[in-house]
């Protein structure tokens, strides 16, 4: 008897909460979605490109030029960027993003970052150990960074009643590896009106 009022316990439960279904839609990735107004995977892409697109028309890449490698596109690592924002952002695909455009642009030659070179490496050991001769990876062949960049993501948000204002403003700087000069910084800034 008990097992059976379980039973028809589980039963209703389930017809209560198959009324209360979601939806789910696929889309395209790159589709502009902004549900919440808050940051989002649009914002991380549109300032990756613009940035990007902003860098590399700079002065720092005619300029710092070094001597015969001049020939040969310069060499980034992307650091870190730095949510200093009231929301949970992660700023990992803010730097996959720009990455991503970087090598897209054909111009810029993408380090990989200090965690990834330590993955690298340990795989470089590996190969040396297991591999043979003729298709190990040697070691003393990485490409060395000539510019780190790094930033900052910050915002202001300002709400009266059912409207929220929310400014996000993204600043990133190419700093020289060997000198440590700032050879170019960039700022872009987003606004977002939200309405209920």
């Amino acid at each position: 008897m008990r097992s059976r009022a379980l039973l028809i316990a589980a039963a209703a439960a389930a017809a209560v909460f198959s009324g209360c279904g979601r939806t789910v839609t696929r889309t395209d990735p790159g589709t502009v979605t902004d549900l919440s107004g808050w940051w989002n995977d649009t914002d991380a892409r549109m300032v990756a490109d613009s940035m990007v697109a902003m860098c590399i028309s700079g002065n720092w890449l005619r300029i710092g030029d070094r001597g015969d490698a001049a020939r040969i596109p310069p060499s980034i690592v992307v650091g870190n960027v730095l949510n200093r924002t009231t929301e949970h952002i992660s700023t990992d695909v803010i730097m996959n993003e720009i990455e991503r455009a970087f090598i897209e642009s054909g111009r810029i030659q993408v380090i990989a970052t200090r965690g990834e070179r330590g993955e690298i490496r340990d795989e470089r050991r590996d190969q040396e150990r297991f591999a043979s001769e003729a298709t190990a990876a040697e070691f003393g062949r990485e490409v060395g960074a000539q510019y780190v960049m790094m930033g900052t993501l910050d915002s202001i948000i300002d709400e009266a009643g059912d409207t929220r204002a929310v400014y996000y403003t993204v600043s990133l700087e190419l700093i020289d590896v060997e000198t440590a000069v700032k050879v170019w910084m960039g700022n872009l800034e987003i606004k977002k009106i939200i309405e209920w």
